[in-house]
């Protein structure tokens, strides 16, 4: 199983850009499906972004298309979200997820089978 730790959260401006890092261990990253989840205060943990294990497709939800970016290498076992135009909405823990079925992106919380501790996202407006 695929333990992930992550890293890069902050405080920003409305409209500026964080990049989130995801490092996993484990020798079967490359092959996972990984995503990225968040939760804000007295909200449910919500999907944001889905990458396959050959980081050829992407999934996103879409209050952050066209803004964020997942991308994988895998040479690194590392994973990132590239957030772009941040909004004060967009403030909220942000969760590293390996998903738990081979092939199959976790975009729910039972499709998860490891999570990191999230990192904090501020979005300042």
């Amino acid at each position: 199983q695929v333990q992930v730790v992550e890293s890069g959260g902050g405080l920003v401006q409305a409209g500026g850009s964080l990049r989130l890092s995801c490092a996993a261990s484990g020798r079967t990253f490359s092959i996972t499906a990984m995503g990225w989840f968040r939760q804000a205060p007295g909200k449910e943990r919500e999907f944001v972004a889905g990458i396959i294990g050959g980081g050829g497709s992407t999934y996103y939800a879409d209050s952050v298309k066209g803004r964020f970016t997942i991308s994988r290498d895998n040479t690194k076992n590392t994973m990132y979200l590239q957030m772009n135009s941040l909004k004060p909405e967009d403030t909220a823990v942000y969760y590293c997820a390996a998903g738990r079925q081979w092939g199959v992106v976790p975009t729910t919380m039972s499709g998860v089978g490891s999570w990191g501790q999230g990192t904090q996202v501020t979005v300042s407006s």
